[in-house]
C-alpha cells in the first residue's frame, strides 16, 4: 500500500484540508442553513454538500490553472468572490433572515453556501492545487486524492449527525450558535477579501 500511495502526502493533504474546512466550524452554518428542513433533508443536504465541495475541487484540482488563465481571473479574484458571498450568508445569520431565505430552497442550501464557497472555497481549492502541482509520482497524486476523499468523509459524518447536536442545543441553543456563527462566518468573509486586497496591492495577483 505505501508504494501505491505516499504516506507523507497523504496526511499532508489530508491535515490540511481538514484545518481548511474546519467541521466543527462549519457545522452550526449547516444547523443553522438547514433549520427549515426536514430531518430527511438534512441528510440529502449533508450528502450532496459533501460531493458538490468534491466535485468542485476535484475540478479545479484537474483543470483549475487552465480555467483561470483562460477566465483571466487571477487567485486573489476567485478569493475575494468567495469571501464577498460569505459575507452575505453572514449577514443572514446575524439578521435571522436565513430561514426564509431557504425555507423553500430545499436541500438546493447544500450546493451554495454549504458546498461552495463554505467548503470548496478559495483555501481548500488553492490548497489542493498546490498538492497537485507539487506531486511528481503516481503516488503522490494517488495520495492527494486520498486524502481529499478522507477529508469529506469527515465533513459528510459532522453534518450526517447534526441532528442529534441539534437534540442536544434545543432551539435557544441553536439560535444562539447560529449567531455566533454568523458573527465567526462574517470574520471569515473579511479576512478572505482582506487577503484578496493585499494580494492585488502587493502585486502577486
Amino acid at each position: 500500500m505505501t508504494g501505491l500511495v505516499d504516506p507523507q502526502k497523504l496526511g499532508s493533504v489530508f491535515v490540511t484540508l481538514l484545518v481548511i474546512m474546519d467541521p466543527p466550524g462549519a457545522l452550526p452554518i449547516f444547523l443553522a442553513l438547514t433549520g427549515a428542513l426536514t430531518q430527511r433533508q438534512k441528510v440529502a443536504a449533508a450528502r450532496r454538500a459533501s460531493l458538490v465541495a468534491l466535485g468542485v475541487i476535484v475540478l479545479f484540482a484537474v483543470f483549475g490553472q487552465q480555467i483561470l488563465t483562460y477566465l483571466h481571473i487571477s487567485l486573489p479574484a476567485l478569493q475575494g468572490a468567495g469571501g464577498l458571498l460569505l459575507l452575505l450568508v453572514a449577514l443572514q445569520l446575524l439578521t435571522g433572515s436565513e430561514q426564509e431565505q431557504h425555507a423553500d430552497a430545499g436541500v438546493n442550501v447544500a450546493l451554495v453556501p454549504l458546498g461552495t464557497p463554505l467548503l470548496a472555497g478559495p483555501g481548500a481549492i488553492v490548497a489542493t492545487m498546490l498538492a497537485v502541482k507539487s506531486s511528481h509520482s503516481a503516488s503522490q497524486y494517488v495520495a492527494v486524492g486520498l486524502g481529499l476523499v478522507a477529508t469529506m468523509v469527515v465533513v459528510w459524518l459532522f453534518f450526517r449527525f447534526a441532528g442529534q447536536v441539534h437534540r442536544v442545543l434545543k432551539d435557544s441553543g441553536t439560535v444562539l450558535i447560529t449567531r455566533i456563527a454568523g458573527l465567526l462566518l462574517s470574520a471569515i468573509a473579511v479576512q478572505m477579501v482582506a487577503d484578496s486586497i493585499r494580494a492585488f496591492v502587493s502585486g502577486s495577483a
